[in-house]
């Protein structure tokens, strides 16, 4: 039997010290191929780069005492490496997991529609790999122990019990974990402070930064913001189908001058 090919992947790009330890502790499940941006890529969401080439660099291998993990850094998006991996460096190969981390601070609540290393395992899930997130809670002081600890037991059992289709999986790690209890968790509201800050340049024209600091979160039971602020690592399942059925009757009452509602695709909605 083969064993398992493990994509990691993240938004920090391929020096950033949460891949590496990620790389590291996943490699005794598998073989561990890492394709990352060349550089870091935080918050971009799920962008691809359509409009101009991509450069591929083979970087130095990540070597530990059982196994040399091969490295490789993209010129563009989490999203683009992904897919460069799948389609391109490993395009005769059957990827078992996609592993995207360890982030370098949370991916909590909303945040997950910004997220570079969410969308990097969501790429997974689009081209029909089940994939997993994985971030630690900190912004300074970085300690992967745990975070990598937990994402080896998750992947393991992945490995044997694989995930529904168009799922993956989004954990969150704290930076000071009371125990090893983990929850099932779904997503909160991260709040940040909306800033957008001007300064002037040394000819004097005018540049903004936007986005402020971490400014709290909705304190609500089973979030997993709320697992995260008791010291539990929290595990959120997501799903790539975004249609929200339960405005299809609205749609289906609208009156609009001029035009007919068809019955036929809420019919065939019904019937999926």
């Amino acid at each position: 039997m083969n064993e398992p090919l493990i994509l990691v992947s993240n938004d920090d790009g391929i020096n950033a010290g949460g891949i590496r330890a990620l790389a590291v502790a996943l490699s005794p499940l598998g073989r561990v191929v890492v394709v990352a941006p060349a550089t870091d890529q935080s918050a971009v969401s799920h962008a691809m780069s359509l409009r101009r080439p991509l450069r591929l660099v083979r970087a130095p291998d990540i070597v530990t005492p059982t196994a040399e993990i091969p490295v490789y850094g993209v010129d563009g998006t989490p999203t683009d490496a992904v897919y460069m991996a799948a389609h391109h460096i490993l395009k005769n190969e059957q990827i078992s997991l996609v592993v995207s981390g360890i982030n370098h601070g949370a991916n909590l609540g909303n945040d997950v529609l910004y997220s570079g290393t969410v969308s990097a395992a969501m790429e997974g899930v689009f081209l029909g790999i089940q994939s997993v997130a994985i971030s630690l809670v900190s912004n300074h002081n970085h300690d992967f122990t745990v975070a990598s600890q937990f994402a080896a037991q998750l992947c393991k059992s992945l490995l044997k019990t694989p995930l529904k289709q168009g799922t993956m999986l989004n954990v969150n790690v704290p930076k000071r974990v009371t125990d090893t209890r983990f929850a099932a968790t779904f997503l909160g509201e991260h709040k940040y402070e909306q800033v957008v800050e001007q300064r002037l340049d040394p000819r004097g024209q005018a540049y903004y930064w936007i986005g402020g600091e971490w400014s709290g979160y909705q304190d609500l039971p089973g979030t997993d913001c709320k697992a995260v602020a008791q010291g539990n690592i929290s595990v959120t399942p997501i799903e790539v189908k975004l249609t929200c059925q339960k405005l299809l009757p609205w749609i289906c009452d609208l009156k609009l001058e001029g035009y007919s509602f068809l019955a036929q695709y809420l019919e065939s909605v019904d019937s999926n």
